[in-house]
């Protein structure tokens, strides 16, 4: 079922010309904009904040540096690789498993230390870079999905997106993984989107290809209602992620890991509008609620509580009737 994109701008859907305009532009300086767009510069600033991200194993800033891989590699059995300054999940390699010089990604291909060498040398080159610069290869720690999610999600790792308005976290869903999306939880190229109710936590609806679904497309198992653990967590997490780059509008993005809990990936200060189809529920009443806001309180935790007392399910109207 499609959605009638007429009705929804009359329900208060903002459009990609009201984000740039009302909430990009006049939010976000783009002064700021290098410590978002550079993922290693963001990763820093969150430790310095005690911000929980995955830990950094190592960089590779020049060809040179690709004499020490092995030595850097060989102590992790499973890392990410993905470029400081990429963008909507490109070129990221997710490595799962290491065996004798080999490395296997999470689709189970084989890899030879000379293709992970390769591969790096494009991320260097800008091949996945914003503007095709010249980039560095970070090199991290692999994100073990808690178990909730092994039945709705497909090879990848799910992650929760968080737009925050004001530093007060307004809409989110869970992105899930699918075989169209090659296990990337990417919806631009098929992934599914969950809406979350900020208020508890729990799956609202879901949609994949601007569809609305039921079940998960690869394993048929329900998506809606479940509890994402640790929800207050990732809402204080969240909220706190917009002291550190001074922007307005942003897109946080969060993963639940099996043993460390909730990690911050990155910040987005583009973020998508597609979150709203998943919550079957416009953004503007959100963000209008908060610019009436004569301010907002200093701590993440309470800038959380905030959000879910004003954007909770029962507070917000629903696009139910297509």
């Amino acid at each position: 079922m499609k959605f009638p994109w007429q009705k929804l701008q009359q329900l208060g859907i903002v459009g990609m010309n009201q984000r740039n305009a009302d909430y990009i532009m006049m939010h976000n300086p783009r002064r700021f904009y290098p410590m978002v767009d550079d993922k290693l510069h963001t990763k820093k600033l969150a430790l310095q904040a005690g911000i929980a991200v995955p830990d950094l194993y190592g960089v590779i800033e020049l060809i040179n540096d690709l004499k020490g891989l092995d030595a850097l590699l060989e102590n992790h059995q499973d890392f990410v690789i993905k470029p400081a300054h990429g963008s909507g999940g490109r070129g990221i390699l997710v490595i799962s498993k290491t065996e004798q010089g080999r490395y296997r990604k999470s689709s189970g291909q084989i890899m030879a230390e000379d293709d992970i060498a390769h591969y790096i040398s494009n991320i260097l080159g800008g091949e996945h870079s914003l503007g095709g610069v010249p980039d560095r290869a970070m090199i991290e720690y692999q994100v073990k999905f808690d178990p909730l999610f092994e039945a709705i999600s497909y090879q990848g790792v799910p992650d929760i997106r968080v737009i925050v308005f004001r530093g007060l976290p307004v809409m989110a869903m869970l992105r899930l993984p699918t075989r169209l999306s090659d296990g990337k939880a990417n919806l631009h190229q098929g992934a599914v989107g969950a809406g979350i109710d900020i208020g508890t936590g729990v799956i609202l609806s879901a949609i994949c290809r601007d569809s609305l679904v039921v079940e998960h497309p690869d394993t048929g198992n329900s998506i809606s209602g479940l509890e994402i653990p640790d929800w207050d967590r990732i809402l204080e997490l969240a909220a706190g992620c917009a002291d550190l780059v001074g922007i307005g509008y942003m897109g946080v993005d969060i993963v639940l890991d099996r043993d460390l809990g909730p990690l911050v990936l990155e910040l987005n200060a583009r973020p998508g509008l597609a979150i709203q189809l998943a919550n079957q529920s416009g953004l503007m009443s959100r963000l209008r609620t908060v610019e009436d806001f004569d301010a907002v309180p200093l701590l993440p935790a309470e800038r959380a509580l905030v959000a879910k007392r004003h954007f909770n399910v029962k507070s917000m109207s629903r696009v139910t009737d297509f």
